[in-house]
């Protein structure tokens, strides 16, 4: 088997549906397996799988295991060469899978591939390409300045060795996985994912990030950015030296000072104050089911010409490839206030989010 998909899901039930879709499109030529390891979800994301996705191997775990040691169970029962590392809240192309593995076999000693992450809006996400947070790095980023965080001298689009990648999407042979012996269960949440990255690095492989593909990361989804963020952060951050560093006094003031000054200098969360004058429906045929719970008229057509403000396209998959919707949003002027929900196929339901800090927005018909 070439590929083991392996996504850890947390009662984020219809995002999870969405994702399966545009994987399952996307591992048609692909000898492949989808493994869903469930940490005891309280909505019905399990009756989902099993009633529309039964070719999927579901795991349901009996308590909330976190996201090291849910992600370990996964590709404990993985088959394939390669296993790819996804988040329930993503949105791939049909053929995301199938470059990145042509990629993959090209270059030695490859550790981690990953690309391009953008959110629901079209806008890129710099968390795609980070660096290694020293002790100074990591407070900057606490105390909203990030710029050293990410890797801002490789372009967006482009192709380039990158140190630490999110857990959103991580693509590697399931050897390096094992031989680094996965991810540490001492994170629970945040900071997992740069332990991982640097333990692939120090055994000498070199990760890629290719800009050229475009995967969709609604964020948010399993967990929010509250007041608490900063001390989880930190927590994981002392962890992260404490094993790689063995040198941590001065990132203990560092964390103190940083926890205590960051209400001061953090941002309050952009949100897109949603005010939407008409709805545009990009399909091949209307829908009158969903006019009615929109209570508007929708406006139908075949593609997007010319993005407008304040207005709302629902991307009908029937009608429109998951590619096709990935570039729709990617080519999304930056200062359009349009936003965007994606109806999937066979579904009755138009799913999306607006900004990359809250949960996104479900509408049933």
């Amino acid at each position: 088997m070439k590929l083991s998909v392996i996504i850890l899901n947390y009662n984020v039930r219809h995002f999870l549906e969405l994702c399966l879709k545009s994987v399952e499109a996307a591992l048609i030529n692909i000898e492949s397996e989808i493994i869903v390891v469930d940490n005891q979800s309280s909505d019905t994301s399990c009756a989902m799988i099993k009633e529309c996705f039964p070719e999927v191997k579901l795991i349901e775990n009996t308590a909330n295991f976190g996201f090291s040691k849910g992600n370990n169970i996964g590709v404990a029962n993985a088959k394939g060469e390669y296993v790819c590392i996804l988040n329930p809240d993503t949105v791939v192309a049909e053929d995301t899978f199938e470059k990145l593995l042509t990629l993959s076999e090209l270059k030695n000693k490859l550790g981690i591939l990953s690309c391009r992450l953008i959110d629901g809006r079209g806008r890129f996400l710099p968390e795609s390409k980070r660096n290694i947070p020293t002790p100074a790095i990591a407070v900057k980023k606490m105390l909203g300045l990030s710029r050293s965080y990410y890797v801002s001298n490789l372009a967006e689009n482009g192709t380039g060795r990158v140190p630490i990648f999110v857990g959103a999407f991580m693509l590697m042979q399931r050897t390096i996985y094992k031989e680094v012996n996965g991810f540490d269960e001492d994170y629970f949440m945040y900071g997992e994912d740069i332990d991982f990255s640097y333990k692939v690095l120090k055994a000498g492989y070199q990760s890629i990030y290719h800009g050229a593909i475009s995967t969709i990361h609604y964020k948010g989804e399993s967990t929010l950015k509250d007041k608490t963020y900063a001390k989880r952060f930190y927590g994981a951050m002392q962890i992260f030296y404490n094993k790689h560093f063995k040198s941590n006094s001065i990132f203990d003031t560092l964390v103190w000072f940083g926890i205590k000054l960051s209400p001061f200098f953090s941002h309050s969360p952009e949100r897109n104050n949603k005010q939407i004058n008409q709805y545009v429906l990009v399909s091949s045929e209307i829908n009158i089911a969903l006019e009615t719970a929109l209570k508007c008229s929708l406006k139908v057509q075949p593609e997007i010409e010319t993005y407008e403000d304040n207005t709302e396209y629902v991307l009908d998959n029937k009608h429109l490839s998951f590619k096709s919707i990935i570039e729709i949003l990617s080519n999304t002027p930056k200062n359009c206030t349009a936003t965007f929900k994606i109806l999937p196929k066979n579904s009755n339901f138009i799913i999306g989010s607006n900004d990359s800090k809250s949960r996104g927005e479900v509408i049933f018909f």
